[in-house]
């Protein structure tokens, strides 16, 4: 074998190690992101053992603080850090079909509900549809919350005789969702809804926040709103 065909077959076997090498790096590579992809899906599916676990926790519970009206219909798994617990049963009170959370509070070390934070928000929710649809249409969307869901332990209202919101002072807040781009009368708007609740003795405090995002999801003008 010639000079130059030695020099070929020693640039095949480099390239031919280089390219086992590389093959080697992209299988580690490939490997790995199988591994990320396999723990993120099975940390998103509910551990079926917990999911009971907060069953029996949430049933005992219920049994000591409620009474036959209420019902554990499913459980719910916050796999992505949203709330505060990992796993809660998901109740209904089947009187008025509030439905709300009960579950382990790692803070006070004890079991929790939402209850009176969820009955109240729907309470106030029923009170404000006939004006909020009325003046910024049928296909606007809104939501009630209480930033303590645990108001009703913290305030000592006995669940089974929730008293009305409109006893104890109160600061929900009310996020409202318009399907359309910010219009000049909507301030207006705005004001004669806080009017409305102050001289309506609906709600004498609390938070309005306006958002405007088209019904794909895109967001159209930026949110704005007032304290009261």
């Amino acid at each position: 074998m010639g000079f130059y065909g030695k020099l070929l077959n020693k640039g095949g076997d480099v390239l031919n190690k280089y390219l086992k090498i590389t093959l080697g790096v992209l299988g580690v590579i490939l490997l790995g992101i199988g591994l990320l992809v396999v723990t993120f899906v099975l940390e998103m599916k509910p551990d079926k053992d917990e999911e009971d676990k907060i069953k029996i926790q949430a049933k005992q519970y219920l049994e000591d603080k409620f009474n036959d009206n209420f019902e554990i219909y499913d459980t719910l798994y916050d796999n992505m850090g949203n709330f505060g617990f990992e796993y809660a049963a998901q109740v209904r009170d089947k009187k008025n079909n509030t439905q709300f959370l009960v579950y382990y509070d790692d803070e006070t070390k004890q079991m929790v509900d939402t209850y009176i934070a969820d009955k109240w928000a729907d309470d106030l929710e029923t009170e404000i549809r006939p004006f909020i649809k009325g003046n910024f249409g049928e296909t606007t969307d809104f939501h009630v919350f209480f930033n303590n869901d645990k108001i009703g332990q913290e305030l000592g209202i006995d669940p089974v005789n929730p008293r009305s919101y409109k006893e104890f002072d109160v600061a929900p807040t009310i996020r409202i969702t318009v399907p359309r781009k910010r219009r000049g009368g909507d301030e207006k708007i705005l004001n004669e809804f806080i009017s409305f609740l102050k001289s309506e003795d609906k709600l004498k405090h609390g938070s309005v926040i306006i958002e405007y995002i088209a019904e794909n999801g895109v967001i159209l003008d930026d949110e704005w709103g007032k304290e009261f």
